[in-house]
């Protein structure tokens, strides 16, 4: 069932986090359907700009219709993810998405609001609710490349004044998170006093955290030793996300880990399977570990085992 993220988020908030899962192929969305099912879990399928042009927007979408269908007790939301606003007017006008993340966080930030007002009175008109951003995250994903120079943290001052202008309905913060698998260096970690110098400028309104992937080590390591280099990876503490729900963040953001995932099934299946050639072969692997790993990302979340409670919720 597709629903909006503002009823998920009203049901999460202050209690967990729930994830928002960026997805490209079939693989990766029975496996994240799975995942879920499996761990009893609300979720938010993510399409990124990228994911619509690889092949087309419309299979994606045609994707998503026959998994609601597969899997009819699934809870879920459809999000435009690191949207501009061409592409989001596409989402909104497409009758499909039921939330769009207009990204303003580039400009100034009187632009910022400016854009985002914009895509909130269009995406408003037609029921659809709409994720902006304030604060630059560092790190590379897609389109999204922000020098670590140039990376900033939000302002708790601006957010209430943001929110308030804009229109937005959640806001992706930047609290030392960063896009891509080489988010920290040393003993960097969350900036849980700027998280909670948000929620009280603005109590009740849910945030948003991009970058969250916990770049497991084992998985770097396993695809390392299968013939990868990816060297200096390193991620989000995932026992942290426990608290960043208590201080008001509803949606987390996880892309590179399915990435890393993939990654690593393929590149173990054929250094150990050498004569195959079918795709289908290292395809039901990574379904099975995909909805694994999704189904233990979401206890650390606490969105597991709350389907139950979020279905009884919306039809009340």
């Amino acid at each position: 069932m597709i629903v909006t993220t503002k009823k998920l988020f009203e049901h999460a908030y202050g209690k967990y986090a729930i994830g928002a899962y960026n997805i490209n192929n079939l693989e990766q969305l029975v496996g994240l359907f799975k995942g879920n099912l499996d761990s009893q879990a609300p979720f938010i399928i993510q399409i990124s700009r990228g994911a619509r042009s690889y092949t087309n927007k419309v299979f994606l979408e045609g994707l998503i219709r026959a998994a609601d269908e597969v899997y009819p007790e699934s809870v879920f939301a459809v999000h435009l993810d690191h949207g501009d606003e061409e592409t989001c007017y596409d989402c909104i006008d497409s009758g499909f998405y039921s939330s769009v993340m207009i990204d303003g966080s580039h400009l100034p930030y009187e632009e910022n609001i400016a854009v985002t007002r914009r895509v909130v009175d269009r995406a408003h008109a037609k029921g659809i609710v709409v994720e902006a951003e304030l604060g630059q995250l560092g790190g590379v994903e897609e389109h999204v490349k922000v020098d670590e120079a140039n990376a900033k943290l939000t302002d708790p001052r601006q957010a209430k004044d943001f929110v308030e202008r804009s229109g937005c309905d959640s806001l992706a913060v930047a609290i030392g998170t960063s896009h891509g698998a080489f988010k920290f260096s040393g003993t960097q970690s969350l900036h849980f006093e700027v998280l909670s110098e948000i929620q009280k400028a603005l109590p009740g309104f849910p945030l948003v955290m991009h970058g969250s992937s916990s770049v497991p080590q084992d998985e770097v390591e396993r695809i390392n030793n299968a013939g990868g280099k990816i060297l200096g990876a390193k991620g989000v503490d995932p026992t942290q996300f426990r608290e960043a729900a208590r201080l008001g963040v509803t949606k987390i953001n996880i892309d590179t880990d399915g990435r890393l995932v993939w990654t690593r099934v393929h590149r173990e299946f054929f250094l150990e399977h050498p004569e195959k050639f079918d795709l289908r072969d290292p395809g039901k692997v990574y379904i099975a570990e995909y909805a694994k790993f999704i189904a233990a990302k979401n206890e650390y979340l606490g969105s597991a085992g709350q389907l139950p409670d979020v279905t009884a919720f919306l039809k009340a």
